[in-house]
């Protein structure tokens, strides 16, 4: 199992509906004091310039703060837990340039992130926001995190994917969101995992011929009714490797596996199942049927090429029957 593999293997286990409290009536404004922060400081390290030694790593996680202004002195830290607080302004952080990993996991009722504005973190690796209320991402532009790799937003109120303009990251968690549109994902070069799971995609238009490293994706438990909705998918056909489709529509047909195995001749995974040879040989000799009956019904174009709007299955089609596979 690849590495991609364990890591979202890992994620689904994790992956289940979000329990929602009773909210309060008012929440109780908590100040982060000195006295907690020290209690949370641990992992003493060299600075930056390796001339002192300060504590790179703090948590605070579980201590119900709506404020933390007093954290933007502590500019050598590294690591960051805040989860399971009720924090509103991520503005004290921007000072925190040297952060590599924040987590920011909040599951209680009474949250009120709705945007990562403030948040600036040109070292930041690993982000999760998990379980907030984020509609936007106007925050998230390439220029501020050059270095992050790994993104959490399960749980929010996300609609669409645009506005994630960065494109070194690799791995994008989008669960349990409202998200009925994918956009912008061009951007994202070097994406390798896209989680989608338990949104309200109808069509995965959107994927991109520039996401040229997508190994895994997840669209479990959307609104995907038939094959002409994934027909995108054969934009990332050379590298997916694993796709999870169940809980849709869609599956209820009896010959998906072999209709998105015509798009995805590499694909080793469909839902918990591994492709097998039969299904691969099933679906060359269904592709090859099907561009032959083309040719048939587009005889009277001189050329097949220039007359019709090829979609990607046409086009994979094309390439296997002429080179003989």
């Amino acid at each position: 199992m690849s590495e991609v593999d364990e890591d979202v293997v890992m994620l689904d286990v994790q992956d289940e509906t979000q329990e929602e409290g009773g909210e309060e009536d008012k929440i109780q404004v908590c100040h982060l004091t000195q006295e907690t922060l020290i209690q949370g400081l641990s992992l003493l390290c060299k600075t930056g310039n390796g001339l002192a030694h300060a504590f790179v790593k703090l948590d605070l996680k579980d201590k119900g703060l709506t404020d933390i202004s007093e954290i933007s002195n502590y500019v050598h830290l590294r690591f960051l837990d805040l989860s399971n607080n009720r924090l509103a302004d991520l503005a004290p952080l921007a000072s925190l340039t040297q952060l590599l990993w924040l987590k920011r996991n909040t599951c209680m009722a009474g949250n009120l992130l709705t945007d990562l504005d403030g948040l600036v973190g040109s070292a930041l690796e690993s982000l999760n926001v998990t379980g907030n209320s984020i509609q936007k991402l106007n925050g998230l532009q390439r220029s501020c995190f050059t270095n992050l790799v790994s993104l959490e937003l399960r749980g929010n109120q996300l609609e669409t994917t645009e506005d994630i303009n960065l494109p070194n990251l690799q791995r994008l968690y989008l669960a349990q969101n409202v998200i009925k549109r994918l956009e912008g994902l061009e951007r994202l070069e070097c994406l390798t995992v896209l989680h989608l799971r338990d949104n309200q995609l109808e069509t995965l238009d959107g994927l991109s011929p520039n996401m040229k490293c997508l190994q895994y994706l997840n669209v479990r438990g959307n609104a995907i009714i038939d094959e002409n909705a994934v027909q995108s998918l054969g934009f990332v056909a050379k590298t997916l490797r694993t796709l999870v489709l169940s809980e849709n529509p869609l599956v209820e047909a009896s010959d998906y596996h072999i209709s998105v195995l015509m798009l995805l001749p590499h694909l080793e995974r469909l839902d918990k199942d591994t492709i097998t040879s039969e299904e691969r040989i099933e679906a060359r000799e269904k592709l090859k049927v099907n561009f032959y009956f083309l040719i048939i019904i587009d005889n009277i174009y001189d050329e097949i090429y220039s007359s019709w709007i090829l979609t990607p299955v046409v086009l994979m089609a094309c390439n296997m029957c002429l080179s003989g596979t």
